[in-house]
């Protein structure tokens, strides 16, 4: 029997990905969206094959209805504390009133479990999530990717190719940080949602790269050498971090503020993924951190 996989977000960049992928697996899947959300976003995810769903979010009963028969609810949704966390308890009640036995809720970043509460305001909303999720009987599964390899194309601090500087924070040029691309987070994720068994929390990474192993790729693939330089100590990067926050009382209201960017970044200098659940599915192939820098530095 087909497995019937609900996923929330999946008009956004990562969702998308996971239905494309579950539908690859032969599940039936159906994407729930807002009411208001744009047609042509609709038709995109119909014609890749997936039932929508425009549901009132606000609405438990009416999220309830249509989770009705499902075996997992995966969640990518992106925002601030009323949707990561407002809106994931209502469709978690929903779920739970429905009986849908799995939930994955979108955590889809570094282990925040590893860091201190307050060093990063968006995982802290979704550790508040988590804390009210385990406290239901449902089985919960979250995946936590590292950064999204993409960032590496952003010219940030770490890997700046206008300026031609791989930049690290503390005494960490050796340090491993982890990347995963939202196709191998997206095809991983398809993966748990279809696996009953899959335990609570799965660390993932594409590649596990350090700023000195980076200087080394951008090297074989623009035989240019970039500077490889300490931007600051790491408790000087959190002092900046917290007076540009207090500077900028606007950004509680911005989902990637400048300075929730850089607690991004720090968090990826203090905590890594020890032990990766890669090889859980055998039928995934990894993107290499030599593969994803030649698709995108020329």
């Amino acid at each position: 029997m087909k497995k019937t996989i609900i996923v929330f977000g999946g008009t956004g960049n990562l969702g998308k990905r996971i239905v494309r992928e579950l539908l690859k697996r032969g599940a039936d899947v159906r994407a729930i969206v807002r009411t208001s959300t744009d047609s042509e976003k609709i038709k995109a995810l119909e014609q890749l094959g997936a039932a929508v769903l425009e549901v009132d979010l606000d609405r438990v009963d009416a999220l309830a209805e249509a989770s009705k028969g499902a075996h997992c609810v995966v969640s990518a949704l992106a925002g601030l504390g009323d949707v990561i966390v407002d809106v994931q308890k209502r469709i978690l009640e929903a779920a739970l009133q429905a009986d849908v036995p799995r939930f994955i809720p979108s955590d889809f970043c570094t282990d925040y479990t590893e860091l201190v509460p307050g060093e990063n305001r968006n995982f802290d909303l979704r550790r508040a999530f988590r804390e009210h999720l385990d406290r239901t009987p449902i089985q919960a599964s979250s995946i936590f990717n590292g950064a999204f390899a993409d960032i590496l194309q952003y010219n940030t601090p770490i890997l700046n190719l206008k300026e031609k500087s791989i930049g690290y924070w503390g005494d960490k040029a050796d340090w491993k940080l982890d990347f995963t691309t939202m196709d191998d987070t997206a095809a991983f994720t398809a993966e748990v949602a279809l696996d009953d068994e899959a335990p609570r929390d799965l660390r993932i990474a594409s590649f596990q790269v350090s700023p000195a192993m980076l200087w080394e790729d951008v090297k074989q693939v623009t035989g240019q050498d970039f500077r490889l330089y300490q931007l600051s100590s790491l408790e000087d990067f959190a002092r900046f971090i917290q007076k540009q926050r207090a500077d900028y009382p606007a950004g509680e209201n911005e989902l990637y503020a400048k300075w929730q960017q850089g607690q991004y970044m720090y968090s990826m200098f203090t905590t890594h993924h020890t032990q990766l659940a890669n090889e859980r599915y055998k039928n995934l192939t990894w993107t290499t951190s030599l593969d994803f820098i030649k698709s995108f530095v020329h």
